[in-house]
């Protein structure tokens, strides 16, 4: 027998400045169920889980809750400004017969120490102390709004297990594919208004979404169809029967008022990236570099090649290093020792996590064109900055609004629109997927799948980094820093444990690291030759000297007149700059052979 709901949604509308952001939803919880709630950005889910906890009146509809059920919300802008500390924040959603003591675990497994005061939190510790406040209590439905936002891949792990092992009913929102496939045991899809069930996880909700979107086109295209019959008839049938006459135009208004006010899915992103000409083969080589702030190593004794086409994660917990470690492959910042080189031919575009390059008081039209015309250039085609905000799911009426009042998920979409735009060869995508709904990951997924150039990408998203990377850079503690080929899945299948069993790794490490050790005297018998030992030695001077050749020929073809005032020097020119490229092309792919030669000798 099915047990009665804990919670009930029914009938639910809600319209927000003349336009109905919901329609008619439905919601019900019974107790212990796991449902996830889906939908794109801006379609109404924190809305509607706000109306879920009591946060939010509909404009009509009922909500009914079971009399003694205990019910907690996770916003995703938590405030806990009333409170001293996080302990007595945390403690303040505990009932009367609450165990105390679970606040301070809570507390300590999320990282924090309870004394931190509301003023000195990062987004990310306002966000943990946040999740210990719900999940104190063991509430009887928990309503989670992008629990995993700020956390990093330790802390999200911990949180699923978490979940996994209480009671409380869930109903989650979330952009992580990971966490809601292990976690959901029904769906709820809210779409243009309204909500659709689905009795299963989101593991199946994308071939269920995808089989009620072809079902309504072609529902859609037989009503079209009908109309044109009906408009037919009218022009061409028996005009004697005018009562029903009368009767099939009324039916063909109806319909054609059908056809107008039916609402057609949400638009996909339409993303298209703006390709530079083709780097050298090697993009950044890393030579036992080091970088510490006072005793606190981040970064020891690294050494790193990255090559065109290459993509590489990054993964560690927050505070491990991994901006600074980003800063330092890409020549923003010195390292305390050893070297960075970056290849020929770089033009690197950067996606920060903080959206700290995003002018709010630019509006969204000059954000994207530079406040310069009204067009914006892509892979040598220019298109008018409101049909490229279109591609970017932003309408007409917000080319003038200012990217300060965007919502998070629309200036996460600024960004990428305007970084797209930009011719690269090198993309660093610091924790793109920050506020990005799941339909929008998907396309970043294949733009990057798709990209020529060289991909450098800091994530937590698990899901994200085995669909997007060839290998992955992990934090092990103390600035050591390894790398694992594959994804994410197949980091932990190598390494036997996720990122946050670090210290347990550490103490481990010592056995494998240790019988490799003689593989280098088994190939003692080979060495390197002296011209292999020559070239080794003076092929990284010739490609910086083929490089300071090639940047001599690009600024004599930076004249635009050239070619008009001299044509025979700009193809000498020309054929120069092909000479040098090739030459440059041929002597990296000779040192890179004998690197890997040499490092396979153990010299």
């Amino acid at each position: 027998m099915a047990l009665p709901p804990l919670l009930l949604l029914q009938d639910i509308a809600l319209t927000f400045g003349g336009t109905p952001l919901i329609e008619s939803a439905e919601l019900s919880v019974s107790p212990g169920e796991r449902a996830c709630l889906v939908g794109r950005n801006g379609s109404g889910k924190s809305t509607l889980l706000k109306i879920a906890a009591g946060m939010m009146e509909p404009d009509s509809g009922k909500r009914f809750v079971q009399p003694g059920a205990t019910v907690r919300y996770l916003a995703q802008e938590p405030d806990l400004s009333a409170f001293p500390n996080t302990l007595t924040y945390v403690e303040s959603g505990l009932g009367p017969g609450d165990d105390p003591y679970r606040a301070r675990y809570l507390l300590e497994q999320l990282g924090l120490t309870g004394e931190e005061k509301p003023d000195d939190l990062s987004g990310g510790e306002a966000r943990r102390a946040a999740l210990a406040h719900v999940l104190a209590p063991e509430p009887d439905i928990l309503l989670l709004d992008e629990p995993t936002n700020h956390l990093d891949l330790p802390a999200i792990e911990w949180l699923e297990s978490e979940l996994k092992s209480i009671r409380s009913a869930l109903v989650l929102i979330s952009h992580d594919r990971r966490f809601l496939e292990s976690l959901s045991q029904s769906t709820i899809w809210l779409d243009r208004g309204r909500t659709r069930r689905m009795d299963q996880g989101f593991a199946h909700f994308e071939e269920w979404r995808d089989q009620v979107l072809e079902q309504e086109e072609a529902e859609q295209h037989k009503l079209g169809r009908k109309l044109v019959a009906e408009a037919d008839w009218l022009r061409y049938g028996v005009t004697a029967r005018r009562k029903r006459n009368v009767r099939r135009l009324g039916n063909l208004h109806a319909m054609r008022q059908q056809y107008r006010d039916r609402k057609r899915a949400v638009g996909t992103v339409n993303m298209t990236l703006a390709e530079a000409e083709q780097s050298g083969t090697l993009v950044v080589e890393a030579e036992g570099i080091s970088k510490a702030y006072g005793d606190r190593s981040i970064v020891s004794n690294l050494s790193l090649r990255i090559l065109r086409g290459d993509r590489l994660g990054i993964i560690g917990p927050n505070g491990a290093g991994k901006t600074t470690l980003i800063n330092l492959l890409t020549g923003n910042l010195e390292p305390d020792s050893g070297r960075v080189r970056l290849g020929s031919n770089l033009q690197m575009v950067h996606l920060d996590q903080r959206r700290a390059s995003l002018d709010p008081n630019a509006t969204v039209a000059e954000t994207l064109t530079g406040g310069r015309g009204d067009s914006v250039t892509i892979g040598g085609q220019t298109k008018h900055v409101i049909g490229y905000m279109k591609d970017f799911l932003f309408s007409p009426e917000q080319a003038r609004t200012p990217a300060g009042v965007l919502s998070g998920g629309e200036r996460n979409r600024l960004m990428l629109a305007r970084a797209l735009a930009q011719p690269s060869n090198l993309l660093v995508l610091d924790e793109p997927t920050n506020d990005l709904d799941l339909e929008t990951l998907d396309l970043l997924q294949e733009m990057i799948t798709d990209y020529s150039g060289t991909v450098i990408l800091v994530s937590h998203d698990r899901d994200f980094l085995d669909r997007t990377v060839s290998s992955v850079l992990v934090s092990e503690g103390e600035g050591r820093w390894i790398e694992y080929a594959g994804g994410y899945s197949d980091m932990v299948a190598q390494r036997g444990q996720g990122v946050q069993a670090r210290i347990v790794e550490k103490e481990a490490k010592p056995k494998t690291t240790d019988k490799p050790a003689a593989a280098p005297a088994a190939q003692a018998k080979r060495k390197l030759s002296f011209n292999e030992q020559h070239d080794l030695k003076t092929l990284p001077g010739r490609m910086q000297e083929l490089e300071a050749k090639i940047a001599k020929v690009q600024e004599i073809l930076a004249d635009p007149e050239l070619y008009s005032r001299d044509p025979a020097r700009f193809q000498k020119a020309m054929d120069a700059l092909t000479q040098l490229q090739a030459d440059l092309h041929a002597a990296e792919e000779r040192w890179l052979e004998l690197e890997v030669l040499r490092e396979e000798l153990g010299e």
